[in-house]
């Protein structure tokens, strides 16, 4: 289990149930995915392109060849892309609340 779906059962479970963001919002939020590793290179970008067209970019590298895999690169990579939505979401949640939207 991830240290995201840990924290989310602990919040499920302390019945935190004011408008907040969860990681299925967050993966709701991703229309495609591309990945890219760079030639020979241990450098892996990751580009998600949101619902409404704007992309966030992760990556990863590896110090040592010998320990370079490709899905290993895409995952890591992809995690990093994808801590960035929660930023822009939570702005985007608290300008709501903010405004009284929610």
């Amino acid at each position: 289990m991830s240290n995201e779906q840990v924290i989310e059962q602990e919040i499920q479970a302390k019945g935190l149930t004011a408008a907040r963001l969860t990681p299925a919002l967050i993966d709701s939020v991703i229309q495609s995915e591309q990945f890219h590793v760079f030639e020979g290179t241990t450098l892996t970008v990751c580009c998600l392109t949101l619902q409404n067209g704007f992309t966030v970019t992760g990556e990863s590298a590896c110090a040592s060849p010998q320990n370079f895999d490709v899905e290993l690169g895409r995952k890591i990579a992809k995690d990093n892309a994808r801590e960035k939505i929660w930023a822009l979401e939570g702005y985007l949640l608290r300008q709501r609340i903010s405004t009284g939207l929610v």
